[in-house]
């Protein structure tokens, strides 16, 4: 255990007691010190048989030495989310380290395990990042901690086939194109392009490198830990738009619950959609099993519901087509394959497939007029 570490405890303990940390309690009582773990408790230790105490527990030491004075910020999301990283016990919002009570489904590990787990790597998701907290420079007492980041599909790739990053700036510029070369306007969609690696990060580094490809979700995630997720649902942020948006709050009730499955499920948004209609009236569609909460429509769906209500606001009319049963069933794959972003996926010698590039020129040019429109008859005009 490094001197240094030893003497911040000492001090610490001089101006505050008792310490709890992470399982960690330092008590003095006029001149004596009791140390108590889930290891066992000593008691009457004068200051001068303190670090002697200390050092079979110094896992403990160091741990609350790289939390308390390393990373700091009782209560902040950065603080909190690191911690999520390497399965740490949430902590409670009075900024003195101990363990809350709040109820989770996460595993979280006690210091012993935890730094055992360290010295191989500790792996978490955030949507598409795949992150390691890991120790270097390892002894006997843990290590330094840093942090790698990578795409969920590099995880079994080796950092020799891969782009390495140490700028969390880079990030910014990764998450802005996809694989397609295509700007990706909502950064939570699934389409984030792999290839790359950000090793031996800091955890402020982590943290910035995270909010550059996913931002806002550390906060948001964050303040959902602790209750105190504010969530803007669909009406209330639709009567507040504006200008060309302020139609949206026509938008049918019904068609709120088709636009939340078009947009607002897993495989188009990795955030788990946490708002509803209104605040007693939910929405039939799922909201997801994302890590992350979104507490509010995004401006994605905001514009694209511009679009829907004009839509919706039109009048609807009959109309009569003449299709064979495989056309009527090739619209319908059409519309799925082009719903599901599979297009590319259609070989083209694969005309069996109704979306197949072919058949659906072939039935362009049998059902089409010479203007490009579908033949059909409006029954109103009878």
């Amino acid at each position: 255990m490094a001197t240094a570490d030893f003497e911040s405890l000492v001090s610490a303990v001089e101006s505050e007691t008792p310490i709890e940390f992470d399982g960690l309690r330092i008590d003095r009582e006029d001149d004596a010190y009791t140390v108590e773990t889930s290891e066992g408790t000593q008691t009457g230790l004068e200051e001068a048989d303190l670090q002697q105490a200390l050092e079979p527990i110094a896992e403990y030491v160091t741990n609350w030495d790289y939390w308390q004075r390393s990373v700091g910020g009782d209560g902040t999301a950065r603080r909190a989310f690191l911690r999520w990283c390497e399965r740490a016990p949430l902590e409670d919002d009075g900024g003195n380290g101990a363990d809350t009570d709040r109820p989770t489904d996460e595993e979280t590990l006690a210091v012993p395990a935890r730094y055992e787990s360290l010295r191989d790597g500790i792996d978490r998701e955030w949507g598409q990042l795949a992150i390691t907290t890991r120790f270097v420079d390892v002894d006997e007492h843990g290590g330094e901690r840093v942090y790698d980041c990578w795409h969920v599909d590099d995880a079994d790739t080796d950092l020799t086939d891969l782009e390495v990053y140490d700028d969390p700036l880079d990030a910014r510029e990764i998450a802005t194109y996809d694989e397609d070369g295509r700007y990706r306007p909502l950064k939570t969609a699934p389409t984030l392009v792999s290839g790359w690696a950000f090793t031996g990060l800091s955890g402020s580094e982590l943290v910035e490198t995270v909010e550059f490809f996913y931002p806002a979700t550390v906060a948001n995630w964050h303040r959902e830990q602790r209750a105190a997720l504010d969530v803007d649902h669909w009406f209330e942020t639709a009567e507040r738009q504006t200008g060309i948006y302020d139609v949206i709050d026509e938008l049918p009730r019904e068609a709120v619950d088709w636009m939340a499955e078009a947009c607002c499920v897993d495989s188009q948004c990795l955030r788990r959609r946490e708002w509803q209609y209104e605040e007693d009236d939910d929405l039939d569609v799922d909201g997801g099993d994302g890590t992350f909460p979104c507490r509010e429509p995004c401006s994605l769906v905001v514009a694209a519901a511009r679009k829907w209500t004009i839509l919706e606001s039109e009048e609807e009319r009959h109309y009569e087509l003449e299709l064979t049963t495989s056309e009527f069933n090739q619209l319908a794959e059409l519309i799925d394959a082009v719903a599901e972003g599979r297009t590319d996926e259609i070989r083209e010698a694969d005309v069996n497939d109704g979306a197949n590039r072919f058949r659906a020129r072939y039935l362009r040019a049998k059902r089409f007029d010479e203007e490009g429109s579908l033949e059909a008859r409006d029954q109103r005009d009878d």
